[in-house]
C-alpha cells in the first residue's frame, strides 16, 4: 500500500510541488498558444494583415509546455505505458523491472539535460535571437529544455526513491495485482 504524501521526505514533497507547478504553467502555455493561433487566424483571414510574432510564440509555447510539463506527466503517470509485462510478474520482479526502466530513463534524461545546458548558455551568452522581425531572444525558450529536464531527473529520482523504500508500488499498481 502506498503511503500518503505527508509521509514523504521534504525533498520528495518539494519535487512533487515543483512538478505540479510546472504542470499548471504548461497548461497556461497551451491555452495561450491556442488563443494566439486564434488571434493569428483572425488577423490574417478577417483583417487581411500579416502577423509578426504569433507563429514563433506558438512554437516556443508548445516547446516549453512539452519540456516543462514532462515532470508532471511522470508524477501523475500520465505517459503512455505498456504495463502488460509488469502486471504478469510478482512483486520482486516487478520492482526490478520498474527500477531498471526508471534508471535507464533517468540516465537518458540526465544526458539530455547535460547536453542542453551549454546549448542554452551559448544562446544566453551570445544574445542569439530569431531571424524574424520579432527577434525573440532564444535563451528564453531554450531555458525550458534544461529546466524541464532537470526537474524531470529529480522527479525520476523521487519515484525511484519511493519504490526503493517501499513507500510506493512500481507502476502505481496495488500490491499483489497480477493478471
Amino acid at each position: 500500500m502506498s503511503s500518503s504524501e505527508g509521509d514523504f521526505p521534504v525533498w520528495v514533497r518539494a519535487v512533487h510541488a515543483v512538478s505540479r507547478a510546472l504542470g499548471v504553467f504548461s497548461v497556461v502555455l497551451i491555452v495561450l498558444a491556442v488563443m494566439v493561433v486564434c488571434q493569428m487566424v483572425f488577423v490574417r483571414a478577417v483583417l487581411g494583415l500579416s502577423t509578426i510574432w504569433q507563429t514563433e510564440f506558438t512554437t516556443f509555447a508548445v516547446l516549453a509546455a512539452t519540456f516543462l510539463g514532462a515532470p508532471y506527466v511522470l508524477l501523475t503517470r500520465g505517459h503512455v505505458g505498456v504495463d502488460i509485462v509488469p502486471m504478469m510478474v510478482d512483486g520482486t520482479r516487478r520492482r526490478i523491472l520498474y527500477l531498471l526502466g526508471s534508471l535507464i530513463a533517468l540516465f537518458f534524461c540526465s544526458l539530455f539535460f547535460y547536453a542542453a545546458i551549454p546549448w542554452w548558455y551559448e544562446a544566453w551568452q551570445t544574445g542569439q535571437t530569431t531571424a524574424t522581425i520579432w527577434r525573440a531572444r532564444l535563451w528564453v525558450p531554450y531555458a525550458c529544455v534544461p529546466i524541464g529536464l532537470g526537474v524531470l531527473c529529480l522527479q525520476y529520482a523521487a519515484e525511484i526513491y519511493l519504490v526503493l523504500t517501499g513507500r510506493e508500488e512500481p507502476y502505481g499498481l496495488s500490491p499483489g495485482v497480477n493478471l
